[in-house]
């Protein structure tokens, strides 16, 4: 169905205008949250009109980016995505100017688990999932070998699973720069099989690289999937399951048998599952929409696995990036190359059995570029991690190894698997923070240990991704009477 991004569709202009209608009605709730000012292109902060951008970095970049902002939609599909890597290599699929709105389509890697639900009369969807005993929608799916004589288990072997929309190229972004990127809005996205009118479906794999897999009661190994619910006329504020089943060996389209969850988009035949929808009865969960993956291509490598996150984001799995938060990344290749994928209706702290529920979601973003010269003397200046800011929080992102592909040498794609622990991540997490309240705060170490120890919440992002992860959040207001 046409959202206004079809030009062939009879009735493109009334669904265009009126979804810009609803964005524009959704720009100016979040704008009135208080939390962006300065012709659009200023974040001004909600407690005390805290933020990272300051009055001063919002001017200069207020001045290098004059005039309206453009709006662009990038669907999702087999021409617009690429499977499980990152690449500073990869021709941009949209080009936007500091300041624009793109609205960008992304969908779940885990759609293949239920195709009926979450494919099945889906263009886009279709076209990518496409597999057939003679090609592919989409061949490539992962970072790993594409040679049929070397790869095992299909072209890109896996190694890394997320279908990533993009990328967007930011004009005018060069290493050393940072870019602001403004969630102003996240919709799940319905199935397009009338059968299932009005709701949209996700799945939650306990798989093999989850950190329950080994210690399982009785020690008998299994994965078990379980497709979730979401109501997306927004009548219900939560995901309920429909059907669980274990996973069964799966012989793909070409020939190749999966006895364990081990390459992306592997259409499940249900005939040789056993469904039980007897399963979690009486419990809501609440949905929080996010994009699990959302980040910078790296400088470091041409193919890079989306699994690990790094310092130029990615697959940092933190619910809390989602309607209304800013994440701002360090840009590492000319033009940012920003790709979004690896959506969520939901997920708890630590992802621990593996995944979240990966449904398929379309978000809105606005993009602002902040030039290295203008960096100087503000929060930003020493920003090389990624790092989150909402209403009335800051998060900065500790990682086992802050930049794996960096610190780990020439096998580090392959190393970081088996190097990760909490301990690090936590190290990590602390000297960020502690990194954060020293320069942004001009608090003493002295000062922000303490602080730290009673005004800093510690959390595990995921224990799930290579690359663990560890947050550290400050509230806003707890430096609202602070003058400087």
């Amino acid at each position: 169905m046409c959202r206004g991004d079809d030009v062939n569709c009879p009735e493109f202009e009334k669904h265009y205008r009126s979804f810009r209608e609803d964005l524009s009605a959704e720009r100016r709730g979040f704008l009135k949250g208080g939390l962006f000012a300065a012709g659009g292109l200023a974040a001004v902060g909600g407690s005390g009109g805290l933020s990272l951008v300051t009055p001063a970095l919002a001017q200069a970049t207020a001045a290098r980016t004059p005039g309206q902002p453009a709006y662009h939609y990038l669907p999702a599909n087999a021409e617009t995505v690429h499977w499980g890597y990152f690449s500073k290599s990869l021709p941009p699929r949209v080009e936007i100017e500091s300041g624009d709105i793109v609205t960008i389509e992304t969908l779940t890697h885990h759609a293949g688990d239920d195709l009926e639900r979450m494919v099945q009369g889906d263009e886009g969807a279709e076209s990518v999932y496409l597999w057939t005993k003679d090609t592919k929608g989409v061949d490539r799916r992962g970072a790993g070998p594409t040679d049929p004589a070397v790869y095992k288990k299909g072209s890109g072997e896996g190694q890394g699973v997320h279908i990533m929309t993009g990328p967007v190229y930011v004009k005018g972004a060069e290493p050393g720069d940072i870019l602001e990127v403004r969630i102003l809005d996240v919709k799940p996205r319905p199935s397009a099989n009338p059968d299932f009118a009005g709701k949209a479906f996700g799945s939650n794999a306990a798989a093999n690289w989850g950190f329950q897999y080994n210690d399982l009661l009785g020690g008998q190994k299994r994965e078990v999937v379980t497709i979730y619910e979401v109501d997306v006329t927004g009548a219900k504020s939560w995901a309920e399951a429909v059907y669980n089943f274990k996973w069964v060996p799966q012989t793909d389209p070409f020939g190749v048998t999966h006895t364990t969850i081990d390459y992306p988009g592997v259409p499940v035949d249900h005939s040789k599952t056993s469904r039980n929808f007897d399963v979690l009865k009486g419990v809501r969960l609440p949905i929080r929409p996010h994009f699990g993956t959302l980040g910078l291509a790296p400088a470091e490598a041409d193919f890079v696995d989306t699994i690990p996150p790094s310092y130029t984001g990615g697959n940092i799995d933190n619910w809390r990036i989602g309607k209304g938060a800013v994440m701002y990344y360090p840009v590492s290749v000319e033009g940012a190359l920003l790709s979004v994928g690896d959506p969520h209706a939901s997920q708890g702290d630590s992802e621990l059995c593996g995944t979240a529920i990966e449904c398929s979601l379309t978000g809105t973003f606005q993009l602002v570029l902040h030039k290295k010269a203008d960096l100087a003397g503000t929060p930003l200046e020493e920003l090389d991690y990624p790092m989150l800011e909402t209403q009335t929080e800051w998060l900065v992102h500790g990682f086992s190894y802050p930049n794996y592909l960096a610190d780990l040498g020439p096998d580090a794609q392959s190393v970081i698997y088996s190097k990760s622990s909490v301990d690090l991540a936590l190290r990590d997490a602390f000297r960020k923070m502690r990194h954060f309240l020293m320069t942004t705060k001009d608090l003493t170490e002295d000062e922000a240990i303490s602080l730290m120890s009673i005004g800093v919440d510690f959390g595990i992002t995921q224990v799930v991704d290579g690359n663990w992860g560890v947050h550290a959040i400050v509230k806003k207001e707890v430096f609202a009477a602070r003058v400087s």
